[in-house]
């Protein structure tokens, strides 16, 4: 019996310094981190802009979690929205900029979990060229039929039907917004 509790300390004095290990290394790291995205985040922004400024953050509805104007002086020109959708790997994060009338101006992928090879070619920055112009006159390609080369998306249906639905949600929660 001694013998289990004399076991029992041993691992649980292990466990307690491996846990404070942990925890001083998560109190080091975690504000590199977190400027590491901020500053991850701020240049997708900027990318995807159109040369626009960026306005006022504002928090979304549904699966769009925030939007921010993109003014010109004072005048809205559009917005920039963080819209969250599924692929084949798990949720999928990207931010996409709209003018005011929903016509895509830039998207860029965020987070994703999907398959190396296939469903990662969505963070590659010809994959979001191919919506950008649609939306406004020209409905957003849901289907890879609706793609100029499906091609280019073979394999990976799954990642293209939760990227395209993500901005096709955003182009229609745009126009919902207009000029306001």
């Amino acid at each position: 019996m001694k013998q289990y509790i004399k076991i029992a300390l041993i691992l649980f004095a292990i466990c307690a310094v491996s846990a404070a290990l942990l925890a001083g290394v998560n109190a080091i790291t975690a504000p590199q981190i977190a400027a590491n995205a901020l500053k991850e985040t701020s240049a997708a922004l900027m990318d995807i802009s159109g040369g626009y400024s960026l306005g006022e953050k504002r928090d979304g509805e549904g699966n769009v979690n925030y939007v921010i104007t993109l003014v010109d002086g004072k005048t809205i020109m559009g917005y920039v929205l963080e819209i969250n959708s599924n692929g084949y790997g798990g949720p999928i994060t990207l931010v996409a900029s709209y003018k005011t009338s929903g016509e895509l101006i830039g998207a860029k992928m965020m987070a994703n979990s999907e398959t190396p090879g296939l469903g990662k070619k969505s963070e590659e920055s010809w994959y979001m060229q191919q919506f950008v112009g649609f939306g406004a006159d020209k409905p957003i390609p849901t289907s890879k039929n609706d793609l100029a080369d499906p091609s280019l998306v073979s394999g990976a249906t799954v990642t293209f039907t939760g990227v395209s639905s993500a901005i096709n949600n955003g182009c229609e929660y745009v126009k919902s917004l207009g000029g306001n």
